[in-house]
């Protein structure tokens, strides 16, 4: 069953992708929840339209990613967080820590568009995580964990 998102549907795709899925999930979940519409060959001229007149403004808003993305990879992030004995932490680094030491540097991220890489982060060092700025700026950056 092919459909147009009409939303980030994450797993599956961007906002007037053209995707194909099994006809249930089209049917019984991504229609009724207002996420997609069927591929119609009316839905289909719309979309190349829509498509068409946002070039330019998409071409606007990836100069803009790629330019807070450069921004970040010159800055070093720490997070700091309250540590017990060996290192560990009390509790967890999680995104929402990340984003707030992203945008005391001078950046704002949402912090739905932050993935850190690995498993949860329960002791002091340097990790990794990657940012999504656009559908097509995707930057890993390194962040470094320090005891308070």
């Amino acid at each position: 069953m092919d459909i147009i998102l009409k939303k980030n549907v994450e797993n599956l795709g961007e906002k007037d992708d053209l995707v194909t899925v099994k006809p249930g999930y089209g049917r019984n979940f991504l229609i009724p929840q207002g996420l997609a519409i069927l591929a119609t060959p009316s839905a289909r001229k719309v979309r190349e339209e829509n498509i068409r007149q946002r070039a330019h403004k998409e071409a606007a808003l990836v100069e803009e990613a790629q330019k807070m993305a450069a921004k970040l990879n010159d800055l070093s992030v720490k997070i700091g967080a309250k540590v017990g004995e060996n290192g560990k932490i009390f509790g967890s680094v999680n995104t929402i820590q990340l984003a707030d030491a992203i945008e005391k540097l001078g950046v704002v991220v949402d912090r739905k568009h932050i993935k850190i890489i690995g498993d949860t982060i329960k002791t002091v060092g340097t990790y990794e995580a990657t940012i999504k700025f656009h559908r097509d700026v995707v930057e890993t950056i390194k962040f470094e964990v320090v005891g308070e």
